[in-house]
């Protein structure tokens, strides 16, 4: 199965973008296994505890993430997280263009988002 690791602008994409983040996945790649570090889902923990338009978009990532399989590791900080767990994902779904440089650099590919509210994959 394809493994897909969700970063904390993937998850918030729903309400930020509107896009509907598992079904354009699954446009894109068929069936997949949603993974998200532990550094991602505390983030949208933190962040949800806030208030205005992003908590509600971290909320909403937060249940989202509940549809994913959570994966210890190393690194503090969510972004760091995926570059390490990079080798362990065949893509990583995120909406940041530093993360996505970094992601490229190490040979994973990205799902981004592309136009008004679709998804598109780049190959390192």
């Amino acid at each position: 199965m394809t493994v897909v690791g969700m970063d904390t602008s993937a998850l918030m994409m729903p309400v930020e973008c509107d896009v509907r983040i598992f079904e354009e996945v699954e446009r894109l790649l068929g069936d997949f296994e949603c993974v998200a570090p532990r550094a991602v889902v505390d983030e949208l923990s933190k962040l949800a505890d806030g208030a205005g338009q992003e908590a509600v978009a971290a909320s909403v990532g937060a249940d989202l993430a509940d549809r994913c399989r959570t994966m210890d590791h190393e690194e503090p900080y969510a972004d760091d997280a995926l570059v390490e767990l990079a080798p362990e994902f065949d893509y990583v779904v995120t909406n940041d263009a530093p993360l996505k440089r970094r992601l490229l650099d190490a040979g994973t590919p990205v799902i981004h988002i592309r136009g008004r509210n679709k998804l598109a994959i780049t190959q390192p």
